[in-house]
């Protein structure tokens, strides 16, 4: 019985079927390099991410600004280069204190001619409202562009985004901060803080996440990160 259906595969069926697993292989590794992590599972924790590099091309994704509007970031049709910092909502106190000491660093950033965008995953209306009033007070009149990644495209384009625990929710909850909507409650996602330097060209020079929310990237090595990539 095992003889003859040996017998009966075809050796160039066999051949063309392999050359077609390897070509929708590379296909999709090609897709994945253009596009970002989007095949890259959800991480279970936030140790458990796989982010993009250095040298990786950056993924297109779709986020939405503070007036509910699309903003869409395709590393194709960029003017100029461009920073991604992604931070999981205005109710995580760390991201507030990194907020604020980025101030000291955003103006100088754009002045060497450099976008700095924030994705939060806290919805639209959120997104300054959840701010703490001091980090209100600290990027009040800054050049700060902060957009809702609640959807969590770019932090799977990225692959920055794990669930969040339980606790992490019940937590929220408990302390009445309105999560309803965001990345959390909309898809029981969070963001690993992280940080982008993307090229005009499109590709990564340079990228920081860390797991452990509570450690964050100076806001003076983020600027020599950025003078670095410039000259």
């Amino acid at each position: 019985m095992l003889t003859s259906v040996i017998k009966a595969i075809n050796p160039r069926s066999t051949v063309l079927g392999a050359l077609s697993v390897v070509l929708l292989m590379s296909l999709t590794c090609s897709m994945s390099m253009r596009y970002g992590h989007a095949d890259v599972p959800i991480a279970e924790t936030a140790g458990l991410v796989q982010p993009l590099g250095v040298g990786d091309v950056a993924p297109r994704f779709e986020v939405r600004t503070v007036e509910n509007k699309p903003f869409v970031f395709d590393p194709r049709e960029l003017q100029r280069p461009a920073v991604l910092i992604t931070f999981r909502g205005g109710w995580c106190p760390f991201c507030n204190m990194h907020l604020s000491e980025l101030k000291d660093v955003v103006s100088d950033i754009d002045a060497l001619g450099v976008d700095v965008l924030f994705l939060s995953g806290d919805r639209p209306d959120l997104l300054y409202s959840t701010l703490s009033r001091e980090t209100q007070d600290d990027i009040d009149g800054l050049d700060y562009t902060i957009l809702s990644d609640a959807d969590v495209q770019a932090a799977v384009a990225l692959g920055i985004a794990f669930k969040a625990s339980q606790r992490t929710v019940d937590r929220r909850n408990e302390k009445g901060q309105d999560i309803d909507d965001s990345s959390m409650m909309r898809h029981g996602v969070l963001p690993v803080p992280a940080v982008f330097a993307i090229g005009q060209d499109g590709v990564i020079a340079f990228a920081y996440a860390n797991p452990d929310y509570k450690v964050r990237l100076p806001a003076d090595e983020l600027l020599a990160v950025v003078r670095e990539i410039v000259q």
